[in-house]
């Protein structure tokens, strides 16, 4: 009668195994991580998401990695928090432990720090887990098993990790082997091939996600020595003048000054929407042309003549003899302009000895 009575009792054992439990899903915005999410859900796990940000990212604007990541979050119906990562990122630029991939990405520095992050947010939010929508060998640097290893220990996650696409490949976390997530409903997908995930969208219905598109800027060769460059003179830049480093013509003048001169004039109204109180403007007065910005000992008086040579030999008077070019700070548009009168030829000749990245 005692075995009797008790067999209708649930213990907390019982509880440990069989109660809904909560994850922090990591989503960027993309097929891996919205599979991620959804094969999540259909378990039945309460899930909250992070978008990390940087001004890194080589999305475009109406296309960014947060527009995407809000889009899945609300088709999938979950919270999600946006975080902007880009300290932690020239924190880890500054000091890469792990060292740089091919250009100036300390991708291993880079995912443990917003893994750290995403444990905080974890913990803070009562959650048992992390969710990510990671590959086993998609990414070279970060989506390999030792580096992923790597991460998860340094980040304080250790067995703490499900990821749903490639599970099979790994040991099984802790939510595997305690049964808040079946493990038989997860994938052992490898490699950078998206067939399989593909597949899998159209098995379970995630029929809305977008082509493969963005990454980051610092695994190109030209942003990443152009940062180098901006580092070198200041340590702590200003995200206004690391996003400028997307932008236009880069030139160096002959006492260190640094102008920028937009190719078009859709880089013109970036870099004058970009630039900051105290940065130098300048455009020809009576031809059409770019509006370039001085930065960085603008104030020099070899650095203002180097500028303006290069503004009138990028503009339509390139041709003249001189080109009456016009200066002033922005911020204080309404001052009358500074008058310099420029050389083309002489900006030519810049142009091909300054150096520029």
């Amino acid at each position: 009668m005692a075995a009797l009575a008790g067999a209708g009792k649930t213990t907390l054992i019982d509880q440990e195994f069989t109660m809904a439990r909560k994850a922090i899903a990591l989503l960027s915005g993309g097929l891996d991580s919205r599979l991620a999410v959804k094969m999540m859900l259909d378990q039945g796990i309460e899930l909250e998401a992070i978008n990390f940000v940087t001004v890194f990212c080589t999305c475009t604007a109406k296309g960014s990695c947060k527009s995407e990541a809000r889009a899945a979050a609300e088709e999938f119906g979950i919270p999600l928090k946006v975080l902007n990562a880009t300290d932690e990122i020239l924190a880890a630029i500054r000091d890469p432990r792990h060292g740089f991939g091919r250009g100036i990405n300390p991708c291993l520095d880079c995912r443990i720090s917003m893994f750290r992050r995403a444990a905080r947010h974890m913990r803070e939010q009562g959650a048992d887990f992390l969710v990510t929508g990671e590959v086993w060998g998609e990414r070279p640097m970060s989506q390999r098993p030792e580096a992923m290893r790597i991460i998860e220990e340094e980040s304080g996650l250790k067995d703490l990790i499900v990821r749903p696409l490639s599970a099979h490949l790994f040991e099984p976390s802790l939510p595997e082997r305690r049964g808040w997530v079946d493990r038989e409903k997860l994938m052992a997908i490898r490699g950078r091939s998206r067939k399989p995930q593909m597949q899998l969208a159209a098995e379970i219905g995630v029929n809305d996600y977008p082509c493969p598109a963005g990454g980051c800027l610092l695994c190109e060769k030209q942003f990443a020595a152009r940062l180098k460059r901006l580092l070198a003179e200041d340590p702590d830049p200003a995200v206004a003048d690391i996003r400028a480093l997307r932008l236009g013509r880069i030139f160096y003048t002959s006492d260190g000054g640094r102008v920028i001169i937009p190719r078009n004039e859709e880089e013109t109204k970036k870099l004058t929407a970009q630039a900051r109180e105290g940065d130098i403007m300048m455009s020809a007065v009576d031809h059409m042309g770019p509006t370039a910005v001085v930065k960085s000992n603008g104030g020099s008086g070899t650095t203002l003549e180097e500028a303006a040579a290069l503004t009138a030999r990028y503009g339509q008077g390139r041709d003249e003899d001189t080109v009456a070019v016009g200066y002033w700070l922005q911020g204080d548009e309404e001052q009358e302009r500074t008058i310099i009168t420029a050389s083309p030829a002489a900006g030519h000749e810049l142009a091909e000895r300054l150096e520029r990245l």
